[in-house]
């Protein structure tokens, strides 16, 4: 992926001309259509409003007349020195009448374990003062726009901000909802609604005046109704809900650009805290209420508890880089591409209209093979998992009388201490059957091993989860000791019944030796590693 100039922007349409305006619909039905999408016109637009966003954020260099040095101008939030258009106050305006209807519907009491189903009340309100809240707070030449076809301008709007807060059936928030709130700001950008400028004034003004509050209504809806992440990697994602934030985040804190430049690749502003410092309470809350990606971090830690290395290791991970904040921008922007724009389960609900086109972007490179694409699910897995899981097990013969155990993993396992390096860094012992790939975007290394039957072949992000489970084999000793009695002899005994006089050993009598006794057996030639001493031994 290239790195935008900064001076790229989003084409505005000509007003005097109709345009063909479509009711957007569902387009990415499995994973194969993901690759038409990254070279859809929709993709580019996408990516080319993202870039021109975020290059709005950099410092800049400025220089007045009457100043013999060039200053540098920041952009931190609630900034005296960002200016708002008409447009981004009344979207402002809109997105705190739609917060103002939390308050009308308060929570259910009682305990639940997933999402609070009053989020489907608050949802219903939202589609019924969708048209209304549209016509109060976008300007009358942007739903006025002419159509050549029965659609209008605002079906195009209101189906992308309609999908910009959460799925109502499934309790649900993700950079799913995310990325339809940034195709409709996308959509009042190319229907004339804001101005664009050499300076950039009006992107800042979106990215701050708009996306900011939509970011601050988004947690109270998740807090409130506790909506569960969407299409969520756990631990291993950068994020349960949001991406933007830490975009835009981490360019405020990268070094200035002249109007012209090109996005620097690394440095950081001179005044900028150090990225390690995510992990200081006390300057994620000085930096929240100034910057958004320190913002989104203070929201993890209003709703995680614990280590901020257990519970968010990705993040943990980038704080290590060195290079500064300018190196994790650019490095946001690749992971944005690939872990939201080039993942089905993100886009798979993104809708195609006009503004947003399915149609092929011209001259457009077919996208690289990478494991994004390559490992995206189809309809025949689909139909291929259903059929596994609905099939007969096989069962085993009754001449196999010892207990089956999976195969013994050659290479040990050992527990690592968190560093700021790549925790994904993963390498087996058996080089003939194990190959490394590259994630693109990605400081991450992972081995995928050879096709096991019955398996999914996609990698994870997670080391102890790349190598894949080993199918058990029959008649193979149990790395247990006490374990390897065979279970004819258990029911033969135990059926006996003290008819022969010796001792009963069914298995609800059986009772294992001590760890001590293991060690010895393990010495003896037991199969296995031995077991770790225990201090609570029977």
């Amino acid at each position: 992926m290239t790195i935008l100039a900064t001076d790229t922007k989003l084409t505005i349409l000509d007003a005097s001309k109709p345009h063909p305006f479509a009711v957007p619909i569902k387009r990415i039905n499995d994973g194969p259509q993901v690759s038409a999408f990254l070279a859809s016109r929709a993709y580019h637009d996408i990516l080319t409003f993202l870039m021109q966003l975020n290059g709005a954020m950099f410092p800049r260099h400025m220089q007045d007349s009457n100043e013999a040095l060039a200053r540098v101008q920041i952009w931190e939030l609630d900034s005296p020195h960002v200016s708002f258009s008409a447009t981004v106050k009344r979207l402002s305006q809109l997105l705190n009448d739609l917060d103002k209807i939390i308050d009308e519907v308060p929570p259910d009491p009682g305990p639940r374990r997933f999402g609070n189903a009053s989020f489907r009340k608050w949802n219903e309100i939202v589609v019924s003062r969708a048209p209304a809240l549209l016509q109060l707070h976008l300007p009358a030449d942007v739903l006025a726009r002419q159509s050549a076809t029965v659609a209008t301008a605002r079906s195009e709007l209101e189906s992308y901000l309609l999908g910009a807060f959460g799925s109502a059936q499934r309790l649900d928030y993700g950079t799913g909802h995310e990325l339809s709130f940034l195709a409709f700001l996308g959509c009042v950008w190319k229907l004339g609604g804001f101005k664009s400028t050499e300076s950039g004034d009006d992107e800042r003004g979106i990215v701050l005046g708009i996306i900011e509050p939509y970011l601050r209504l988004i947690r109270r809806l998740i807090k409130t109704y506790t909506l569960e992440p969407a299409g969520s990697h756990g631990v291993w994602g950068l994020d349960d809900h949001s991406f933007l934030p830490y975009v835009f985040g981490s360019a405020q804190y990268a070094p200035a650009i002249n109007h012209t430049n090109q996005l620097p690749s690394e440095g950081s502003r001179a005044d900028a805290p150090k990225p390690a410092d995510v992990v200081k309470a006390f300057t994620v809350e000085r930096e929240r209420k100034k910057n958004m990606y320190f913002g989104a971090i203070g929201f993890i830690y209003d709703v995680k508890k614990g280590p901020f290395w257990e519970h968010s290791p990705m993040l943990f991970d980038i704080s290590g880089v060195t290079a500064g904040w300018a190196k994790i921008n650019k490095g946001m922007i690749k992971m944005y591409n690939a872990e939201v724009l080039s993942k089905f389960p993100v886009v798979q609900h993104f809708q195609f209209g006009s503004l947003f086109s399915w149609e092929p972007q011209p001259n457009a490179s077919p996208p690289p093979t990478s494991i994004h694409t390559s490992s995206q699910p189809s309809k025949e897995d689909v139909i291929s998992s259903s059929t596994s899981m609905s099939s007969t097990p096989q069962i085993r013969s009754q001449e196999t009388s010892h207990t089956s155990t999976p195969e013994p993993s050659q290479s040990s396992s050992k527990t690592s201490i968190p560093s700021h390096q790549s925790s994904a860094a993963h390498e087996s012992s058996n080089s003939n059957s194990n190959s490394k790939i590259s994630i693109p975007g990605l400081a991450l290394e992972v081995t995928k091993t050879n096709a096991v039957p019955g398996y999914s072949q996609e990698v994870s992000k997670a080391p102890w989860a790349t190598q894949l489970p080993a199918i058990p084999v029959a008649s193979l000793d149990t790395t247990a000791p006490w374990a390897n009695q065979p279970l004819m002899e258990v029911e033969t005994s135990s059926a006996k019944g003290g008819g022969g006089g010796g001792e009963d050993t069914s298995a609800a009598e059986y009772q294992p030796p001590t760890a001590t006794a293991a060690v010895t057996d393990h010495a003896a030639g037991s199969m296995g590693p031995p077991p770790p001493a225990s201090s609570h031994e029977p």
